[in-house]
């Protein structure tokens, strides 16, 4: 809108201006006193007011209805029907923060569209020029280096505003980079990131302010996206602007992608080292490992361990299993389960899994040659969570209770024979575990493990059988439970 007013010999005189840097995208002439079914949007209207020669309040809806249809300004035509500009009519454009604008009786409405026209096939060419330019920047940053920070600066530097990749927290990963990162708020991109998360890749979200626009977009190609792209424009961002950011988008998803690949196949040879070390072949588990950490920055293996399993949804799962890679911790998904090899000395893994959602169950320390100990005892840890105790530890069940009275060595004992007759089945002793720790009741050990109340019925009654007891009794309720809590065979 300023280039236009800028042209001398069209000696077109501001009367008001608010957003001068309004786009123009056609002009168009009307006398009609509502010409909006007739417009798109974003053009110069041009009008002598040949119906307004007595309006006065009339104004102030007529330019509500050209603000509501998006019109870029107005342009009023005087010497004719208005010697100059109606103060009613400057006042409703002030009010309402709208473009006007006199047109002088030299300066035909003609001459301004032709004007205006060449003028919007100019930028449209300076537009392809600066949309090509970006992508070539681009995909050299992106051909040249090998890490994405550099690719997101060039970003900022394209939009002279701001950039960034953040993860599904809405933490920044690289960035922000750029002359504006302090326009760039990163709880407006947290908060974006968090309504746009749960419809994937195909969604985006942008928001404007008094100093420019926020757009946050997916990054990814396949999978569920694991980063956002947040990049502040200044101003009003153009049609090269979003190009570049979308090119930028495409270029960086594909990136994450090759780096999801490798992580795939990283995490392939990372669940065959634990699976050779619940085997006990230590020395094997190693050199598979080592094949992760070309970089040196894979997980360790340390000489004294404490295994962990952890349950939960699947995307929970998966949100932890990153979160231990980040940390380089040795962990991977087995038989449902999130399987974890920490250090002796369990630090605050456990916790942070529990914040994600998951039940943890922590295993005894033990050399890493005996990690299999540890594995069980985990698995009985994790038996006797609960909603209410979603962390458990082998030091809780055997150091605190009747276990502590009875001795490690003695309740070993009482278990295998106890639980003999179940003979090992999971699904029976996970049926037993949950049933005893909801106090016996079969509604909430139905729901807990997902299945019919009639199911948890009959599998109790089974397990009352192979037993020979009865559940309702409390001295068989005691027994069930501290056999549960010690590794058996």
């Amino acid at each position: 809108m300023a280039d236009l007013l800028a042209v001398p010999e069209l000696a077109l005189a501001p009367v008001h201006l608010s957003p001068a840097g309004a786009e123009v995208r056609w002009v168009a002439t009307s006398e009609l006193v509502d010409p909006t079914p007739y417009l798109e949007g974003g053009e110069v209207l041009l009008t002598t007011g040949l119906e307004t020669a007595e309006w006065a309040e009339e104004w102030q809806e007529y330019v509500e209805r050209l603000v509501g249809a998006g019109v870029a300004a107005l342009g009023l035509g005087v010497g004719l029907t208005h010697e100059r500009t109606p103060e009613s009519l400057r006042q409703a454009c002030e009010d309402l923060g709208f473009n006007l604008f006199e047109v002088p009786r030299r300066t035909t409405f003609v001459a301004i569209s032709r004007t205006a026209a060449a003028m919007i096939e100019a930028a449209r060419g300076s537009l392809a020029r600066r949309a090509l330019d970006a992508q070539r920047v681009l995909t050299q940053a992106a051909l040249e280096v090998a890490d994405e920070a550099t690719l997101v600066r060039r970003l900022a530097g394209l939009v002279d505003g701001a950039a960034t990749i953040v993860t599904r927290d809405g933490e920044p990963i690289d960035g922000p980079f750029g002359s504006r990162t302090e326009d760039l708020v990163l709880d407006d991109v947290r908060s974006a990131v968090e309504r746009i998360q749960a419809q994937g890749l195909r969604a985006a979200a942008s928001s404007s302010s008094v100093t420019g626009s926020t757009i946050v977009r997916p990054l990814g190609v396949r999978s569920r996206p694991e980063a956002w792209l947040a990049v502040f424009v200044p101003g009003l961002s153009s049609d090269a602007d979003r190009l570049a950011i979308a090119t930028a988008g495409s270029l960086l998803s594909l990136s994450l992608e090759r780096r999801h690949e490798r992580r795939a196949t990283d995490r392939q040879l990372r669940s065959r080292a634990v699976e050779l070390l619940l085997a006990g072949d230590v020395r094997t588990a190693r050199i598979v490992l080592e094949a992760t950490a070309v970089t040196g920055s894979g997980p360790k293996l340390p000489n004294e361990v404490r295994l962990l399993r952890a349950r939960g949804t699947r995307e929970e799962t998966a949100d932890a299993l990153a979160l231990l890679e980040d940390r380089r911790v040795l962990a991977t998904i087995l038989d449902g389960e999130l399987l974890a090899v920490l250090r002796a000395r369990a630090d605050d893994v456990p916790d942070q899994l529990a914040s994600l959602g998951l039940q943890v169950g922590v295993g005894r320390a033990m050399p890493l040659e005996q990690s299999t100990i540890s594995y069980d005892a985990a698995g009985h840890a994790l038996a006797a969570t609960g909603r209410t105790t979603p962390v458990r530890t082998w030091d809780d069940l055997v150091d605190t209770g009747v276990i502590a009275l009875l001795g490690t060595e003695r309740a070993t004992a009482f278990a295998s024979s106890y639980l003999a007759p179940l003979a090992g089945d999971p699904t029976l002793l996970e049926t037993l575990a949950t049933f005893l720790r909801h106090h016996g009741s079969r509604g909430d050990t139905a729901t807990e493990l997902g299945v019919h109340r009639n199911t948890i019925r009959n599998r109790i009654t089974h397990i009352e059988t192979l037993l020979h007891t009865s559940f309702d009794d409390p001295q068989s309720r005691v027994n069930a439970w501290v056999a549960l809590q010690m590794p058996y065979k």
